[in-house]
C-alpha cells in the first residue's frame, strides 16, 4: 500500500462518517414528522404521496444536472432500492405510527444498522470483523428486549411492532444496495432515479387516496410534517446518506443509523410531549456504545 493510500483511505471513511451524521441528522426526525403528519392524513397517502413529491424533485434533479440513464443492471439494482425505501420504510412506518408512538417506533428503529450490515455482506460483499459484528449483535439484541419488554413477546409480538420490524428489513436491504450502488451514480443519483422510477407507482396511489377525501381534518401541523418527509426525509438526507456510504463502506457508515434513536427520542419530547421511559434511555445509551464499538471495529 503506497503512501497515498494510508492517507486516502482514512479520509474517506471520515468523509463517510461526516456525509452519513448528515443524513443521519435529517432522518432522526422522520418518525416524529411521520408521526404528526398521520394525526390528519391517510398514512398511504403520506406514504405515497411524500415518494410522489419528492419523485417530482428527483425529475427536475435529474434534468437539470443532465444525467444519464442507468444501465439495464443498474436499472434492476435500483427497483431494490425503491421497493426498501421508497415504499417499504415510509409505508410500514406510517401504518405503525398510526397505532404507536414515535419514541417506540425509535428504538425499534435502532435494530437498522445491523439489518443494514447483513445487507452489505450479502449484496455488497462486504466483510466485516468479527469484532464488528458483536457490537452490531449486541445493538440489535437490545432492540429486541426493547419490544419484548414493552409489550410484544408476553403474548406475541404487537401488530406496530411487526410493521416496524418488517420496515427495519426492507430499509436496510435499500440502504445497503443504495449504498453500493452510489459508488458508481453517486449518492444524489442514486436516490433520483430510484425516486423517479417509482413514479409510475407512487403518483397514482397517492392520487387515489387523496381523492378518498378524508383531508379535510388534517391541520397545517399535519402539512407541514408531511412536507419536511418529502423534502427532508425522502429526497434531501439521501443525498448525504448514499454518499456516505459510497466512501466509508455501507456495514461501517450504516452503524452511524444508531445515533438516529437518541436524537429521535430528543425529538418526541421537545415536540410532541411523548414520554420517555428508563428502558428505552438505557437502551437508547447502549445502542450508542455500540455504535462507538462498530467504529473502532475493522
Amino acid at each position: 500500500m503506497t503512501v497515498k493510500d494510508n492517507v486516502t483511505a482514512p479520509s474517506r471513511v471520515t468523509a463517510g462518517l461526516f456525509l452519513g451524521a448528515l443524513g443521519v441528522v435529517l432522518f432522526s426526525f422522520s418518525l416524529p414528522a411521520t408521526r404528526l403528519a398521520v394525526v390528519g392524513l391517510d398514512p398511504w397517502f403520506v406514504a405515497f404521496g411524500r415518494a410522489a413529491g419528492a419523485g417530482v424533485l428527483a425529475a427536475g434533479y435529474l434534468t437539470a444536472t443532465r444525467a444519464r440513464w442507468p444501465s439495464a443492471a443498474q436499472l434492476g439494482r435500483l427497483v431494490v432500492v425503491a421497493i426498501g425505501v421508497v415504499v417499504g420504510f415510509p409505508l410500514l412506518t406510517s401504518i405503525a405510527l398510526t397505532q404507536e408512538t414515535a419514541s417506540h417506533g425509535a428504538i425499534v428503529i435502532a435494530a437498522l444498522p445491523a439489518a443494514t450490515a447483513v445487507f452489505a455482506v450479502v449484496r455488497g460483499g462486504e466483510r466485516p470483523s468479527v469484532r464488528f459484528w458483536l457490537a452490531a449483535s449486541a445493538s440489535f439484541l437490545a432492540v429486541l428486549v426493547f419490544v419484548g419488554v414493552s409489550g410484544g413477546f408476553g403474548g406475541g409480538l404487537a401488530l406496530p411492532d411487526l410493521w416496524l420490524l418488517a420496515a427495519v428489513v426492507l430499509c436496510g436491504l435499500g440502504y445497503a444496495e443504495g449504498g453500493a450502488l452510489a459508488r458508481d451514480l453517486g449518492g444524489a443519483q442514486t436516490i433520483c432515479w430510484a425516486l423517479l422510477i417509482s413514479l409510475p407507482v407512487t403518483v397514482p396511489v397517492a392520487t387515489v387516496v387523496f381523492s378518498r377525501g378524508g383531508t379535510e381534518q388534517a391541520t397545517a401541523g399535519s402539512w407541514l410534517a408531511f412536507g419536511y418527509v418529502t423534502v427532508a426525509s425522502m429526497f434531501l438526507g439521501f443525498f448525504f446518506w448514499y454518499a456516505g456510504l459510497a466512501r466509508g463502506g455501507v456495514a461501517r457508515i450504516g452503524q452511524v443509523q444508531a445515533l438516529q434513536p437518541v436524537l429521535t427520542l430528543g425529538w418526541s419530547v421537545l415536540l410532541l410531549h411523548e414520554t420517555v421511559g428508563p428502558l428505552a434511555l438505557v437502551i437508547g445509551l447502549l445502542v450508542l456504545a455500540c455504535v462507538f464499538l462498530t467504529q473502532r471495529a475493522r
